[in-house]
């Protein structure tokens, strides 16, 4: 523990999850008791188990647990906590419970609520950053009350158009508009989503920079009036105005753009009487334009992005600053030092446009390589990711000399995560960061629409590929009980060929032997002309179960090229099928011995499900909305209905022409993933 300066004896987290964990982390090592509060879904959860005291709020709900800031100012009083920081989301950017707390005698670790109320709400900073001669984006500058006057306004601006939740944030209450029609439903869903995660259903209208690049600059203020900005963090690849990836410092940066946006951040909160840390969100166009899009006035959930590349803990300056001790370095004392990229883990379908997925996590392990790799989570083995808060697992952050080792220690963290239990989002972080154009830094806003319109659908397999996931399904078939599973399979002995064993992997047979002798491994294609590919150097790392390994192979291509490959090895589902994990998808390989291979053309054959006729939840949530039905005939592309997840609404539309034969639900019904929504004749 370091030597600090005078702050508080005890500070309460007023947050949850991996968030509540980051802020304890920091106040051991400050040498402060911390105070979690939790809801009855999370009262096993690490951040409760890991803080000094923790006491209960209510239910799972956010508006009857972490957003109940009269319960959080009780047990503040209670336990004797002089400190409160709020995370992010929640109650952060809540100008009335910063007020409440300043007004107990209680100090809020994070900006003065005026300064909050300023800056917090996006049509009051908009005004005040067209006052301080700030570039802004052009809008309406004002509350837009009806569907009327929103299609008045955007007739002025000229499409396209965003709505956003005037109180809003995390990409939440926010939505593009190409048309009047879009525009219609955008206003509707981003007013009942602004209203379910803040509380605040006021929405305002600006037009829409297309393209643009999503640069941010994260400020620190004392009360003392002195400013810094830190080096920027790009944040342009996202989804549904969602952050899926950041990187500090940005590709496209130059020192004298860094100079003037970073002026133009401190100048917003010179303006207010601002002061602790916060972000001020910019968009920039092709020609380094720049336009004021929103402050943040808070700590960002991307914040370990910039502690990398500058060696700055953000939440113990946050402390410092509200304890009134001033900053101890300047503007010239800030450096850059290597690059830093984070990617958010979260428990999502790619496959099924980024739908959450809930469950617990039965098995959890953390990449082997540790070396510039930090992982920020509130999960563990066991924990259970609810449908009541933001899927989010982990946060992974990278850190390299350079991007490109940035960039590779980011992909091998991916390939040696073990998630299971839900479904998430690591294979599409590997397919973004092996993307060429995100590689060479060209990419923007549009980069996950442009590339990922249908989602993702895991990478398509080269042969290679198949030939590697073979040697998989080949050494699980002798590291597990071969006696038990693969009859008739022969141990060799020294110096000996191990016998054959057929794999099917992507509808295509190869057949693999091991030489013991030269300890390589040979593949070749079973019914087709194909050269032998050889594997060199094939290990296999066990984790603690006996049914997670991660097998990390050398393989020497046929024209020669050596190429390094990491695959998961996820679970036996019967006496000779293998499904395992590889660059973000699930792959079915089954293994036979050749006597078994030969009668494999009369084993039956699954048939799937038909669910031609069927509308079925793509997530488990509850029924916002139900928009048709029985005997009704619907359009493709109509709405059916609205599921609404972890305070995220998603229109389910029909895909067909079709006449409605039943509706299996009603509103406000919870309803599970795959479960049977509607029924077309």
């Amino acid at each position: 523990m370091g030597t600090y300066p005078k702050t508080f004896d005890k500070l309460l987290v007023a947050n949850r999850g991996e968030i509540s964990r980051r802020v304890q982390r920091t106040c051991k090592k400050m040498g402060i008791k911390t105070v979690a509060v939790y809801s009855d879904a999370d009262r096993h959860s690490m951040f409760v188990k890991e803080a000094d005291e923790a006491y209960r709020l209510g239910p799972p709900p956010s508006g009857q647990s972490y957003l109940r800031s009269d319960l959080i100012l009780e047990i503040a009083k209670k336990c004797g906590a002089q400190a409160i920081h709020p995370g992010y989301g929640f109650l952060s950017e809540n100008a009335v419970f910063a007020k409440l707390l300043a007004d107990n005698g209680i100090v809020f670790v994070g900006p003065p609520h005026y300064a909050i109320h300023a800056m917090g709400d996006k049509i009051e900073s908009k005004k005040l950053a067209m006052k301080s001669g700030v570039s802004t984006i052009p809008g309406f500058l004002g509350e837009v009350e009806n569907m009327q006057r929103a299609r008045e306004i955007a007739k002025e601006i000229g499409y396209p158009v965003m709505v956003k939740a005037s109180a809003g944030g995390g990409g939440k209450g926010m939505r593009i508009a190409w048309n009047d029609q879009e525009l219609d439903v955008g206003f509707r869903m981003s007013r009942d989503e602004a209203i379910s995660s803040f509380g605040d259903g006021r929405l305002l209208i600006e037009k829409y920079v297309e393209t643009p690049r999503h640069i941010e600059f994260q400020i620190l203020g004392d009360q003392f009036g002195n400013y810094v900005y830190l080096p920027e963090r790009e944040c342009s690849v996202q989804r549904r105005n969602q952050k899926v990836i950041e990187e500090a410092p940005s590709v496209v940066m130059d020192p004298k753009t860094r100079h003037a946006m970073g002026s133009q951040a401190c100048m917003m909160a010179k303006a207010c009487g601002y002061y602790t840390t916060g972000t001020c969100e910019f968009l920039m166009d092709k020609y380094k334009k720049f336009f004021f899009l929103e402050m943040n006035t808070r700590l960002q959930v991307e914040h370990p992005v910039t502690e990398a590349i500058t060696g700055i803990d953000l939440v113990e300056q946050m402390i410092l600053i509200a304890a009134k001790h001033p900053m101890k370095f300047t503007q010239d004392d800030v450096k850059i030092n290597g690059h830093s990229i984070e990617y958010r883990i979260y428990a999502e379908d790619a496959a099924r446009k980024f739908l959450p997925s809930i469950g617990f996590l039965e098995r959890y392990r953390e990449p082997l390589i540790k070396e510039g790799v930090r992982i920020d989570t509130g999960v563990e083995e066991g924990s259970e990711i609810s449908m009541f808060y933001d899927p989010m697992i982990s946060k992974l952050v990278c850190w390299g000399k350079d991007r490109t080792q940035a960039l590779s220690r980011l992909h091998l963290a991916l390939e040696e995560y073990v998630i299971r239990g839900v479904i998430h989002n690591g294979g599409f972080g590997m397919s973004i960061i092996s993307n060429k154009t995100f590689i060479d830094g060209n990419y923007s806003t549009a980069f996950i629409p442009t590339f990922y319109k249908d989602g993702f659908k895991g990478e398509v397999m080269s042969v290679e590929d198949q030939k590697f996931l073979s040697l998989v399904g080949y050494q699980m078939a002798h590291k597990t009980d071969a006696k038990t599973h693969l009859k008739g399979i022969e141990y060799p002995a020294v110096n000996k060929v191990m016998n054959p064993l057929y794999c099917v992997t992507a509808g295509k047979t190869y057949k693999v032997t091991q030489d013991f002798d030269t300890k390589t491994y040979s593949i070749e294609t079973v019914g087709e002309a194909d050269q032998k590919t050889a594997f060199d150097k094939a290990t296999l790392q066990k984790f603690d179960f006996h049914f997670d390994a991660l097998i990390k192979a050398t393989m020497k291509s046929q024209n020669g090229e050596i190429v390094d490959k990491t695959a998961q090895f996820v679970e036996l589902k019967d006496g000779h099928k293998y499904q395992i994990y590889y660059r973000g998808s699930y792959v079915m390989v089954d293994v036979y011995t050749e006597a078994q291979f030969a009668v494999k053309k009369f084993m039956p054959l699954f048939k799937a499900r038909d669910t031609s006729r069927l509308i079925i939840s793509p997530m488990p949530g509850a029924v916002v909305s139900v928009s048709v039905a029985p005997g009704q005939t619907v359009v493709d592309g109509q709405e059916l209905c609205v599921i609404e997840a972890m305070k995220m609404q998603n229109i389910i539309r029909s895909e067909k022409e079709a006449k409605i034969k039943t509706v299996k639900v009603k509103k406000g019904q919870s309803v599970a993933v795959d479960e049977t929504l509607i029924e077309f004749e």
